[in-house]
C-alpha cells in the first residue's frame, strides 16, 4: 500500500493495491496490523454507508466529545472528500486538506478524531463508505459551516445540495471560540 502525506500531518491518503486478472480485482479494504504500521492503531467500531446524487454536499461533521476517527472510501462513483482540523489546541488549527476519492482510484482518506469531515459528489451518484473509531452520538453532533469564508474551501459544485442542518452548521469563528 501506498501511502501518500497530505498539508496536515495527521490525515492521510492512502493507496490499497488491488489484484486483478481477466474476472476483475481483488483489494483489502482494512487488516488492522497492516493499518497500524502505518500508525493509523485506531479501533473501529460502526462502519457506515452514505449514497447520495450528483451535486449533494453533506458536512462538515465532527463529534464533541466523543470524537471519532474515520477511513473513508468510495465504492461507487466519485467525491470530493474534505477534512478540517478542529482540535482546540493544534498549530493547524481550522487548516483543511482534500482529495478525490473514487471507485475508480479506490483512495481511503484517514480522517484521526477532531477534525470536521464533508465531501461532495461528483458523479451522477456515489455510494461512500467509512469505518469510525468511536459510535454516532447525536447529541454530540456538531457542524462546521461548509462555505465558511474563514476556511474558503473550493468545492467543485457550482450549487451543492445541502441539509438544513448543515446550512445552520457553525463558522470556524466559533470554534475557535470554544473551550478546550
Amino acid at each position: 500500500m501506498e501511502v501518500v502525506a497530505t498539508a496536515l500531518p495527521e490525515v492521510l491518503l492512502l493507496k490499497p493495491r488491488a489484484f486483478g486478472d481477466e474476472r476483475g480485482w481483488f483489494q483489502e479494504t482494512y487488516q488492522a496490523e497492516r493499518y497500524r504500521a502505518l500508525g493509523i492503531a485506531a479501533t473501529f467500531v460502526q462502519d457506515n454507508l452514505s449514497f447520495s446524487r450528483r451535486g449533494v454536499l453533506r458536512g462538515l461533521h465532527l463529534q464533541d466529545p466523543h470524537p471519532q476517527g474515520k477511513l473513508v472510501y468510495v465504492l461507487v462513483g466519485e467525491v470530493f472528500d474534505v477534512a478540517v482540523d478542529l482540535r482546540p489546541h493544534s498549530p493547524t488549527f481550522g487548516r483543511w486538506v482534500a482529495e478525490c476519492l473514487s471507485a475508480a482510484n479506490r483512495h481511503q482518506l484517514w480522517i484521526p478524531p477532531g477534525f470536521a469531515h464533508g465531501f461532495c459528489v461528483l458523479s451522477e451518484t456515489a455510494l461512500f463508505a467509512y469505518k469510525c473509531t468511536d459510535y454516532y452520538h447525536p447529541e454530540a453532533e456538531r457542524c462546521l459551516r461548509w462555505d465558511d469564508p474563514e476556511l474558503a474551501i473550493p468545492w467543485p459544485v457550482a450549487e451543492p445540495v445541502v441539509s438544513a442542518k448543515d446550512r445552520a452548521g457553525l463558522p470556524l469563528a466559533a470554534f475557535r471560540a470554544s473551550p478546550g
